[in-house]
């Protein structure tokens, strides 16, 4: 289910890890709950159309994939907090906004 070259994948309310024992990556596992948390504020299905329509966005910008999907504001937001064990828990509403 976990698409090639990805670790872990959140489509609410399942987190889908390559390996089982990525569970115990509480890096991954926070970087996913950080999604979780976007796509609840997002109602679900608004958080997949922004995030597809923004990754084809940054595809055209940046004309390479994994820059794409890097520039994503959700995985910016992610990536950018996911060593931080206790930000979820000070996270403010819609957060990701910020990184557009």
């Amino acid at each position: 289910m976990v698409p090639r070259g990805y670790a872990g994948i959140t489509i609410f309310p399942f987190m889908f890890l390559k390996y089982k024992t990525l569970k115990g990556n509480t890096v991954l596992v926070n970087h996913e709950k950080i999604h979780l948390k976007q796509q609840i504020e997002l109602l679900i299905i608004p958080f997949f159309i922004i995030y597809g329509f923004e990754f084809l966005v940054r595809l055209v910008q940046y004309k390479n994939w994994k820059i794409a999907y890097r520039s994503i504001s959700f995985e910016r937001e992610a990536y950018s907090n996911e060593w931080n064990l206790e930000f979820l828990q000070k996270r403010s509403f819609w957060n990701f906004i910020h990184y557009f």
